[in-house]
């Protein structure tokens, strides 16, 4: 009589469950050793048991350098492969979906232009009405800031430029200033010259005239480098009396 099959599930007495893992451990390590053997190939097992033990076979070679092949062909194939897993059934249903989406995009670009109306009941009309207004509302507050924003770069620009021209007028009258109080300083310095080297005139030179003396004469003296002269000479607006006439003559 033959020995059936044994039906593969968890063994629940734990007892005839470690007996089981020993004998297929044992069995499953001898089976690796031989196929390395019998097929010159590299083999590397590792068991953990419930309780966390391990065990762990390698051929000639050591585990590390299995395991680091391993992992060297693993990225090589994970290169290879694309991340986009979906099969292509369904790449076909997404195209349908897609069509469909642009469709109504266009759709609906068109009625935004005016264009095939007459479908369209008085509900989407005025839904499209109210769709358009919206968007006239963005795009003036738009605009608006738009132009805000440029009226208030301008007003900038037009202070920063009157204060340029501010500036430039202030130095340009105390340029202007300069040259003026230059000229005045030098007139000022040429009139000072001038003063110093003209020398005074010297004042006229008095007349003396003569005193009126009896029997005398008159000295007129001018100037105080000329030699004085005396003559005598009878004043013509005084009255001698004829006695004394007589003494003169004498």
């Amino acid at each position: 009589m033959g020995r059936g099959r044994v039906q593969l599930r968890r063994i629940e007495n734990k007892i005839s469950r470690q007996v089981t893992f020993s004998k297929r451990r044992t069995g499953l390590l001898k089976k690796a050793h031989e196929i390395s053997v019998l097929c010159d190939a590299e083999v590397a097992l590792i068991i953990f048991s419930n309780k966390g033990k391990l065990f762990e076979y390698s051929s000639d070679s050591s585990m590390e350098m299995i395991l680091e092949r391993h992992e060297r062909q693993s990225c090589a194939e994970r290169k290879l492969v694309p991340t986009d897993s979906k099969p292509q059934a369904n790449w076909s249903l997404e195209c349908p979906k897609l069509m469909s989406t642009i469709e109504a995009l266009q759709r609906n670009l068109r009625h935004f232009l005016g264009q095939e109306l007459d479908p369209l009941s008085l509900r989407d009309l005025q839904l499209l009405e109210q769709q358009i207004d919206n968007s006239l509302k963005r795009i003036r507050t738009r605009k608006n800031k738009l132009m805000h924003e440029s009226i208030s770069e301008l007003q900038k620009k037009e202070k920063t430029l009157q204060d340029q021209n501010n500036m430039l007028t202030k130095k340009l009258k105390e340029n202007e200033k300069t040259p003026t109080e230059h000229a005045q300083c030098e007139q000022q310095n040429v009139a000072q010259n001038s003063s110093s080297s003209i020398q005074p005139a010297p004042p006229p030179a008095t007349i003396q005239f003569p005193s009126l003396t009896i029997g005398g004469s008159y000295q007129a003296i001018e100037g105080t480098n000329k030699e004085a002269e005396t003559q005598s000479q009878p004043s013509t607006n005084t009255v001698i009396p004829s006695w004394m006439l007589c003494h003169v003559n004498r």
